[in-house]
């Protein structure tokens, strides 16, 4: 098992844009100096409280900055983007990178976005952009031209040279490309299906585990359409995390301070309006209202000592049948940056050695991983 971050990035809406860049830009070169082995960075357009439109500008800084943490946007929201310039973009970013970049692709969740770009996600129609998109995106990748797409959302070409020296040439360095991570929040997963059927990176994003546990078998379903054996071991999980010497400190910095907060402030409210509380419910017949900051970090959050987090982390493991990675859910810890940055360090230092021999087996075939 591995520890890595996974950030909106969240910050409260009174934090100015370049404060909380500059926040998440530090967060990142101490999960660098710490050990951690990848962060994905989100992005989100008319969210106040998660105010980040462009992950690559972040991207690129952090780069400059760290020297071994694989970094990723979590993700690029593809609907949002024209097919060839994102796949120019991410291929540059890669060579920035000298190899160390994931490459995150979402749908887009948020209505308030799809409104702003007239995007009908109500139908779905953000799913469909998305696989079409990465399509073309694979396609301007790894196929030479001359080329025409022409699908249901964009037309693209790749032409011949020009001129004599004019033409497409801008590829990733990771061969054939960067690796893709694709995160699912529903159940029957469109995008957990698609990450079983090509063989990418799926990540959960942070709900009840006994719910999270349904999304492998959307890794599953995709799987089995192309005939792939998809391992366990590639599966990330999102979490609340905090790490502090005593149960007590942890229930204090975290519920009481600023995860407190933004639950409480926004995610709660949010995944409210979706009816996603059901989610987060470790009984179906629980009340809404009983859905607090306070039962959220008693039945799904990872807060405690260090021994107390590897026995929830193990336990958690056990229930959904193993998992290879677990990303931090970030926060915005700038009045208290020490707490945080201890929190990271004592999961990576203290806990690690106490999980590390959580590794999912490699299956034979599609049957023994059914």
């Amino acid at each position: 098992m591995e520890f890595g971050y996974f950030t909106m990035p969240s910050h409260p809406p009174e934090r100015g844009l370049k404060a909380g860049h500059d926040w998440d830009l530090q967060v990142l070169r101490w999960l660098d100096e710490m050990g951690y082995s990848e962060a994905w960075i989100g992005e989100h357009h008319t969210a106040p409280w998660e105010p980040h439109p462009s992950p690559d500008l972040l991207i690129a800084q952090a780069l400059l900055q760290t020297k071994n943490l694989r970094i990723g946007p979590g993700g690029f929201l593809l609907p949002y983007h024209h097919p060839a310039e994102l796949a120019n973009r991410v291929a540059m970013l890669d060579h920035l990178s000298e190899g160390r970049l994931n490459f995150g692709i979402a749908a887009s969740g948020l209505p308030s976005d799809w409104a702003m770009f007239n995007v009908d996600g109500m139908s779905g129609q953000n799913r469909d952009m998305t696989r079409e998109a990465l399509d073309i995106i694979l396609k301007m990748w790894t196929e030479d031209g001359p080329w025409h797409h022409e699908g249901k959302y964009w037309k693209v070409d790749k032409p011949d040279t020009m001129f004599g020296f004019l033409k497409p040439h801008i590829k990733p360095l990771q061969a054939p490309h960067p690796p893709i991570g694709v995160a699912g929040l529903s159940k029957n997963s469109d995008t957990l299906k698609l990450a079983g059927e090509r063989g990418y990176l799926p990540m959960s994003l942070n709900l009840n585990p006994a719910y999270v546990k349904s999304h492998w078998d959307s890794v599953e379903t995709g799987a089995r359409k192309s005939g792939r054996i998809p391992w366990r071991g590639d599966w990330r999980l999102v979490r609340e995390i905090f790490v502090a010497e005593t149960d007590e400190e942890a229930w204090r910095l975290s519920v009481g301070s600023h995860m407190g907060r933004m639950m409480r402030e926004y995610f709660l409210q949010l995944l409210a309006q979706f009816g996603f509380k059901d989610y987060l419910k470790h009984e179906p017949d629980v009340p809404d209202s009983d859905v607090t900051v306070e039962y959220c970090a008693k039945h799904n959050w990872i807060i405690g000592s260090p021994k107390t987090v590897a026995e929830k982390i193990e336990r958690i493991y056990e229930d959904v049948g193993g998992f290879g990675q677990l990303l931090v859910f970030g926060f915005d810890y700038v009045e208290n940056p020490e707490a945080w940055k201890t929190s990271l360090g004592l999961l990576q230092s203290e806990v690690l050695p106490r999980v590390k021999h959580l590794v999912p087996p490699r299956q034979a075939s599609l049957a023994a991983a059914q």
